[in-house]
């Protein structure tokens, strides 16, 4: 995406990465696939927008790992997505002590979906050569774009490896992982200037990194505590702002760092995740039951319930606030009066209820009910759904305006570091909702 101050957004471009595959708890990407999607897009929505560049800014998976080489870029292992479980070998070894020391001293809870134990696989099933490292994508793709070996705090507190305290990676997390600290990125607040590229034409500053979700809620101008956003992609996600505090959920929530600026404004929050949102319509698509991802909601709109149909879209598990690695998605009630319809309504309820666990666990943490929920995402487009979600919570759903909450998250953090604290308020503040779902009582 190109932004600009005066014009606002002048292109957009999405290029898919290649090469993603599953087979079970194995999901992978091909890392110079994904590497050329950032620098096709990028030179693609560059060349649309017919505009000078001033800077670029990057987002990231922040749970997307791999091993390369730091002397040549070069890719050494398959990027382990973020929905990849095979390091439950790691996690399931840790003793309830063990996983009770890495919480309170990261504010992650132990599990296969961050990035630590997908490190820690990683090395143990690859021979990596002398000068390789295995870090998250972003370190990789920042090297590859400026040659800085570099990550930002909000990346960084989703290793599960970084005290947010200190600011500075634990040894006793890294310890507990077999990972050598050194061997890690340098760490940068989310608005610093990390050096030049030219992959896009020119000699262009890179300024500006954050984890996808925390960009999303800083997009969505959750910027004090107590406001909350949920993105409805390939996962349900949604992280509420809970202050300046680094907080230790008591609901079994994960905490990490929202943002950190060079100034030294910075703020957590405490989020839960629904692995398979998006990824569970991807699947009934794939499998034949909707030709379209449109088609689910036609189906859905032509009942008015789920005949006692319940499907638990639980396709790689269950994160917060239950942490259940091993649960997978089921399909219940079943009748010969069950019909196509029913069996998507059940889909979106049950995707609804999950979301709704979240955001009770997150009610607790803070202390207060939310007023309302912020959302963006692809499933933003579902009525069904959103609808669902309002009456499931009692509380009103605003649909962000834009589809691209991240990239403009990121093109905040970019112009505040390029022009300075405040610059960023014209993007984060004064949107209005695309769409209000207000709860209807039945």
């Amino acid at each position: 995406m190109v932004w600009c101050q005066s014009r606002g957004i002048l292109s957009e471009v999405d290029v898919p990465v290649a090469g993603l595959t599953f087979d079970g708890d194995k999901i992978e990407q091909d890392p110079e696939l994904l590497i050329e999607s950032v620098i096709d897009a990028g030179r693609a929505a560059i060349a649309h927008s017919g505009a000078h560049i001033d800077a670029v800014g990057l987002g990231n998976q922040g749970e997307t790992v791999l091993g390369w080489n730091r002397a040549t870029g070069a890719a050494l292992t398959p990027a382990l997505s973020w929905q990849d479980r095979r390091s439950h070998v790691i996690t399931d070894g840790f003793s309830p002590k063990e996983r009770e020391t890495l919480w309170s001293i990261t504010g992650l809870p132990v599990d296969p979906y961050f990035a630590a134990p997908k490190m820690t696989w990683l090395k143990r099933n690859y021979q990596l050569p002398a000068g390789a490292v295995i870090s998250t994508i972003d370190a990789y793709v920042t090297a590859r774009l400026t040659g800085r070996y570099v990550t930002d705090f909000s990346t960084a507190s989703r290793t599960q490896l970084l005290d947010p305290e200190t600011l500075q990676w634990s040894t006793a997390a890294c310890d507990s992982y077999c990972i050598d600290p050194s061997s890690l990125p340098e760490i940068l607040p989310c608005d610093a200037q990390v050096g030049t590229t030219e992959v896009f034409g020119g000699t262009i500053p890179v300024i500006g990194l954050m984890v996808d979700q925390q960009a999303a809620l800083y997009a969505e101008g959750c910027n004090v505590r107590g406001l909350a956003k949920c993105t409805y992609g390939t996962g349900a996600f949604l992280l509420a702002n809970v202050g300046a505090a680094h907080i230790h959920s008591t609901s079994g929530l994960a905490t990490s760092l929202a943002w950190v600026f060079t100034d030294g404004t910075r703020a957590s929050c405490i989020d839960g995740q629904v692995y398979s949102a998006g990824a569970g319509v991807s699947w009934l698509q794939r499998v034949g039951f909707i030709k379209d991802p449109a088609d689910l909601d036609v189906l859905a709109s032509a009942v008015t319930d789920t005949a006692g149909v319940n499907f638990e879209p639980v396709f790689t598990g269950r994160g917060a606030p239950v942490w259940a690695p091993n649960q997978r998605a089921q399909i219940t009630g079943l009748s010969l009066a069950s019909t196509p319809s029913h069996i998507a309504r059940a889909f979106f309820t049950g995707l609804a209820a999950e979301v709704t666990s979240v955001v009770r666990a997150v009610e607790t943490d803070l202390g207060e009910s939310l007023k309302v929920l912020r959302v963006d995402g692809g499933l933003t487009q579902s009525k069904v759904l959103m609808q669902l979600q309002a009456d499931d919570l009692g509380i009103a759903i605003e649909v962000y305006p834009h589809d691209c909450a991240t990239a403009l998250g990121i093109a905040a953090t970019t112009l505040r570091g390029l022009l300075g604290p405040g610059a960023e308020v014209e993007i984060i503040a004064g949107w209005q909702p695309r769409n209000i779902f207000e709860p209807i009582e039945r």
